[in-house]
């Protein structure tokens, strides 16, 4: 039975509204459903319709897209030479096509099996457009939908690796193109802080460091540890004498500029076997995720000839690897219990080794979780680590379900204290609403203790735990009146050590505010957010009797943080260990702002070039100090442009453009006192 047009335009229209949807999850949102694989696959669908009917192909398909809208949270930036997408192969046979149609498009006289490829591997993280105008960092953008990206000028200059001045003699412009990743020991920091503050572990590396180049606050995006690697040269004013894409990484690499090592010049397919099937084998002995290889021919010459499809380059391939899945026996479900009381389930697992590691044991995340995949004590399930730091039971094996199972069902008393369990309407998670709870008192010292909070070296888990069962402590205000002479007694506890954690004590009582704000566990607040509110109101008395509002309407904020602050400080548990802290004299006072004169408040002054008596980072915070913003590009919400000492000329000239006024460095100070000029 033949397949009417309008059988082909349905299944095209669905399958396109799915990858859109996908599409801007991923890119924009940060929070995709689906796999990357799955993605892939959708899309491959889509395109081998699109082939086989190409007179049916829908004129917005996002097929021919690149990336995604961008979100409206900030400045966009328009990119002066598109930044394209990668074609994906997932097996030898597409890269052997890929291979020929090189062949095809290059002069008949080019042996394609001696031609120079470059391999490099395929860095699982967010793409990032990075503009020096001679030689100084003046701008950084997402890839956004390809013409169009994000300004992320200041959250990029908190990464430490990316120069903000490049070495040796430069053009008088150039863009370099390149990949910002999170670390995966950065990633495993910063959910060792999840889990401790009693917050929902991050998922994976690539999505957190998405999601960290869009905080608002630079301040937060310093926290991430995140990383970059230079992958290809961009758009250049200036005489550059380069004549292939590995002489390219090799000079972007003596400016100073981070490029990953693992790339090597090869040719033929054998060649390009071995080494996608090395990384393979490998890649999980890196520090930073990988989903697959790239593939590119070298000479520019070559690259130009070739050009380039309506999204992606004709002369560069991905070999994107599977995800790794393994199954095993799901032993048993358990529940643990955080600092919050949160209830988490986890499955305990026949140990197996999958994404480069042993897992024994893998999350649940929440009660829903659990029922949607109905797995259960007994069954074989299919447990997936693709990279993914945290392993997650994907699903059960229905064929290997013996008979007699049943269903989960979530405890309904706490397995620490064995009061009620209850889920507050509106809440995806469960909770024991004991304070006295033994697991969440444990949960709250040891997070109080940790080097992200009060940092009180020598206090570990260990330490907490051995103290909490002796009855030596039972809040974290017991800490500063500890019984010593008991504590001599325990094993292991001699007159040296008890000396060395009694003067870290001691010095912890002068920790900032903002350490003790996080160290008292207080939900969804974390350092940068504590950092902010304790600027804002400069004594804890003050945020004790802050209201919603108030505390919310710090920028940075925001009301769900500022509701959780509210309601903490509402509790008569909570102020009771406020005074407790008090009369154990640990410092309430918060860094000193000064009676800076708020003459800036909704005004948006960027600042290009150094300005005389301020660093750039100095100039910018006498903005932000004033009420003002200070992003890094100019924009139609600019109110001014500061001109320093070599300013950007892009800059200037789009401010011309826009007829937004000037200022020059000598009058910078008259703006800042007067908010106008």
């Amino acid at each position: 039975m033949a397949v009417s047009d309008d059988n082909i335009i349905e299944k095209m229209s669905d399958l396109a509204a799915k990858v859109s949807h996908h599409n801007y999850l991923y890119h924009t949102e940060d929070s995709p459903e689906i796999t990357d694989i799955e993605y892939d696959m959708l899309v491959r669908e889509l395109q081998e319709l699109e082939s086989a009917y190409p007179k049916l192909v829908l004129k917005n398909s996002p097929t021919q897209d690149v990336g995604s809208n961008i979100s409206e949270a900030f400045s966009p930036v328009e990119h002066r030479v598109p930044m394209m997408s990668l074609d994906n192969s997932f097996n030898f046979e597409e890269l052997e096509a890929w291979t020929l149609r090189v062949q095809k498009g290059l002069d008949s006289g080019v042996d394609v099996d001696n031609l120079a490829l470059t391999c490099e591997l395929k860095i699982d993280g967010v793409a990032c457009s990075i503009i020096y105008e001679n030689g100084v960092l003046v701008q950084a953008a997402t890839r956004g939908n390809g013409k169009v990206g994000e300004d992320i000028t200041d959250n990029v200059k908190t990464i430490s690796v990316v120069p903000h001045k490049l070495k040796g003699k430069v053009p008088k412009v150039i863009e370099v193109r390149g990949e910002i990743y999170m670390p995966v020991q950065a990633f495993d920091d910063l959910n060792k802080i999840q889990e401790a503050s009693g917050e929902a572990l991050y998922a994976n590396p690539r999505n957190t460091a998405a999601g960290s180049l869009r905080q608002k606050d630079s301040a937060v995006t310093a926290t991430r540890g995140l990383a970059f690697w230079a992958y290809q040269l961009g758009h250049v004013e200036g005489d550059v004498d380069l004549e292939s894409h590995s002489q390219s990484l090799d000079w972007l690499s003596s400016l100073g500029l981070p490029v990953n090592p693992e790339r090597k010049v090869i040719a033929g397919l054998d060649q390009i076997k071995e080494f996608t099937d090395n990384w393979l084998k490998h890649r999980y002995d890196l520090d930073y995720e990988i989903d697959g290889a790239v593939v590119k021919v070298d000479a520019f010459n070559f690259q130009r000839l070739l050009g380039a499809t309506g999204r992606a380059p004709r002369w560069a391939i991905a070999f994107k690897y599977p995800p790794e899945e393994k199954s095993t026996l799901l032993k048993d479900i358990h529940v643990s219990i955080g600092r919050t009381g949160k209830a988490t389930p986890f499955a305990v697992l026949e140990p197996v080794f999958v994404g480069g590691s042993t897992v024994g044991m893998a999350t649940l995340h929440n009660e829903d979780q659990v029922n949607i995949k109905d797995v259960r004590p007994g069954d074989i399930v299919v447990v997936r680590k693709a990279g993914d730091v945290i392993p997650e039971v994907l699903r059960p094996v229905l064929s290997e379900r013996k008979l007699e199972s049943n269903a989960w069902a979530f405890p309904k008393n706490c397995p620490s204290c064995g009061e009620p369990l209850r889920r507050p309407e509106g809440e995806s998670h469960i909770f024991c609403f004991n304070f006295s709870c033994s697991a969440q008192q444990q949960g709250r010292l040891s997070y109080f203790t940790s080097r992200v909070a009060m940092d009180i070296e020598g206090f570990g888990e260990s330490t907490v735990a051995l103290f909490v069962k002796e009855n030596v402590i039972s809040d974290v205000a017991d800490i500063y009146s500890i019984d010593w002479e008991a504590v001599s007694a325990f094993e292991g506890f001699g007159e040296l050590s008890v000396s060395n954690l009694r003067k870290a004590i001691e010095s912890s009582k002068s920790k900032p505010l903002a350490s003790l704000l996080v160290g008292m566990g207080i939900r969804h607040l974390g350092p940068a957010g504590a950092e902010l509110i304790s600027t804002h109101f400069g004594h804890l008395d003050k945020i004790v009797e802050a209201q919603v509002d108030e505390v919310a309407g710090i920028e940075g904020v925001g009301p769900t943080i500022a509701a959780s602050v509210v309601d903490f400080f509402n509790s008569e548990d909570s102020k009771a260990l406020v005074e407790k802290l008090r009369i154990a004299g640990l410092n309430f006072v918060g860094p000193v702002r000064g009676d800076i004169e708020q003459t800036l408040v909704g005004k948006t002054i960027v600042i290009s070039g150094s300005v005389e008596g301020f660093t750039r980072d100095g100039a910018i915070k006498a903005v932000k100090d004033r009420g003002g913003k200070s992003p890094g590009s100019v924009s139609k919400k600019t109110d001014y442009l500061v001109i320093g000492e070599n300013p950007g000329a892009s800059k200037l000239s789009k401010a011309e453009d826009l007829g937004i006024s000037t200022v020059n460095a000598d009058s910078f100070i008259t703006l800042l006192e007067a908010g106008s000029i």
